[in-house]
């Protein structure tokens, strides 16, 4: 096992609600281990020519790279964005029995 095989996935939802709907959604479908949800964040942002001030909860997905197209397929049919914030970012490091935990998980 390298640490390349895991990757943390983030995502914004613009509820609270959503946000715990899609982390038990993902861990109950061994798409993640776990997933954090942060308080709320405020996103500014541009969106169909106009400049955007919203406040937004971001999932934290730990996961097996193997998982990231249908961690994509699944968000995309559970996401209630129109075009989901969805970033793989590569654990370049990490203990070796929490990546082992990890790949456990989503197996």
């Amino acid at each position: 096992m390298t640490p390349t095989d895991h990757v943390v996935a983030l995502t914004t939802t613009p509820t609270a609600e959503e946000a715990s709907k899609l982390a038990q959604g993902l861990v109950d479908a061994r798409l993640a281990a776990c997933v954090q949800i942060s308080s709320p964040i405020t996103a500014v942002y541009r969106w169909q020519e106009k400049v955007w001030t919203e406040p937004e909860w971001q999932l934290w997905i730990k996961t097996a790279t193997d998982k990231r197209d249908d961690l994509v397929n699944w968000l995309d049919e559970h996401h209630s964005g129109e075009v989901p914030e969805l970033i793989f970012l590569p654990i370049t490091d990490g203990s070796d029995a929490y990546l082992s935990w990890i790949t456990e998980q989503t197996r």
